[in-house]
């Protein structure tokens, strides 16, 4: 299957919904269609993304001795934080050569895990786009202002940046505007999810000890031992029991155009490592959150919580806004696939950076409300392409466990 792994923009050989993990295909108005039934009224949209593209979020032991002469560079976005109506700050990160530890972070001007200036022009495209369709093509969103769209993001900075260029993508009025983006306290959060949870771990262990898990560990035990010994992180269990961390090392640098990681012996990651580590990560995200024995329990257990916060929303028959955004993580996006049962005919893949999926109530004849779903821009296989409210509402509560809070004590 054709994939993206070095680029934005989807080459135009290829079919425009091919999977781009550096910028994911999402609703736009050259591809955006009606549903089949006539006589219809959107009436409520509810949007769930991953952030955009940022740099790498883990870190090899001596980062700064892989691809030494290559920086990462943030000078051209402006990270802000500051307490309203006081001086407006920004932040800019650098390492002083003569810091002890120089050596545990790249060189150049960006931090572990920070939103790019390419990541924030792909949001901002995303916005743009958003917007071509519920308000250009649909008529639907009238205005971008808090009235009709409340906004939830992680804690993490990068989502925040990501909710504002949306926004301003949206409308490039809203710049300068202050805007209320609502979170939960880090330590519960349901988004990510960050919520504790024992029993979730317990069975995420136990995905992990099948045999099936442990047959890929050795599979690829070569390729493990030569990244190990090649990015110096031969017997740290982080990087050793699943291949998580070199996914997201490596796509980080080819979305940015840095080339794959080089050690100072001049040992260099071959494309072909590369290729097997993507198709790796996508196979074992598919294993812990959709295919393995555990998978529909711990989704449940890890992400119930959420399910419930939307089956509550969708229960209101008039929300008090038309639109509600959510901008998580990938946890987030492969959690909600799965729940949804996205992946059931054909598995998932790692969601992508800027991943979509948007969930339309619409008013049909006779008063009935249907709820269709969008994966990537496109309309998700029956029965989410057109499915009586009620009966999506009792799949989200499905996915909620009796007792959760006890559960997961």
């Amino acid at each position: 299957t054709p994939s993206v792994y070095n680029t934005s923009i989807t080459p135009s050989n290829l079919p425009w919904n091919t999977y781009n993990y550096c910028n994911a295909p999402h609703v736009n108005p050259d591809h955006y269609s009606m549903p089949d039934e006539s006589d219809t009224r959107l009436t409520f949209v509810i949007v769930a993304m991953r952030h955009h593209k940022r740099t790498p979020d883990n870190l090899y032991p001596s980062e700064r001795t892989v691809d030494p002469t290559t920086a990462w560079d943030c000078s051209s976005i402006i990270p802000q934080s500051y307490a309203g109506g006081t001086a407006q700050v920004f932040t800019r990160t650098s390492t002083p050569l003569s810091h002890p530890f120089a050596n545990r972070i790249w060189a150049g001007t960006c931090d572990s895990g920070q939103l790019t200036r390419e990541g924030l022009d792909d949001a901002i495209k995303h916005g743009q786009d958003f917007w071509g369709v519920y308000h250009e093509k649909l008529g639907f969103l009238e205005h971008v202002n808090e009235k009709e769209i409340y906004i939830r993001t992680s804690t993490e900075p990068r989502t925040h940046q990501v909710a504002g260029a949306m926004l301003y993508g949206m409308d490039p009025d809203t710049a300068g505007k202050q805007w209320s983006v609502h979170m939960q306290p880090d330590i519960i959060d349901s988004l990510v999810p960050k919520y504790a949870c024992p029993a979730a771990g317990r069975l995420r262990a136990e995905a992990q000890a099948t045999s099936s898990w442990m047959d890929h560990l050795v599979q690829h035990e070569s390729l493990q031992r030569k990244l190990g010994e090649m990015l110096g992180t031969t017997g740290l269990d982080e990087w050793n029991s699943w291949y998580d961390h070199f996914f997201d090392t490596f796509t980080s640098r080819t979305c940015h155009g840095h080339p794959l990681p080089c050690n100072v012996t001049g040992a260099c990651i071959t494309q072909e490592d590369a290729e097997t580590v993507f198709s790796t990560g996508d196979w074992e995200y598919n294993y812990i959150f959709n295919d393995s024995p555990q998978a529909s329990q711990y989704v449940k257990l890890t992400f119930g919580v959420f399910f419930a916060e939307l089956a509550s929303t969708l229960r209101h028959a008039r929300p008090r806004h038309k639109l509600h955004m959510y901008i998580g993580h990938d946890g987030s996006m492969v959690r909600l696939a799965a729940g949804l049962g996205l992946g059931s005919a054909n598995g998932l893949r790692w969601p992508a950076m800027g991943s979509e999926i948007v969930m339309e109530v619409w008013h049909a004849s006779r008063d009935m409300l249907y709820v269709r779903v969008l994966h990537e821009g496109w309309p998700a296989p029956p029965p989410l392409d057109w499915i009586p409210l009620g009966e999506f509402i009792q799949l989200l509560e499905d996915l909620v466990p009796e007792n959760l809070g006890t559960l997961c004590t």
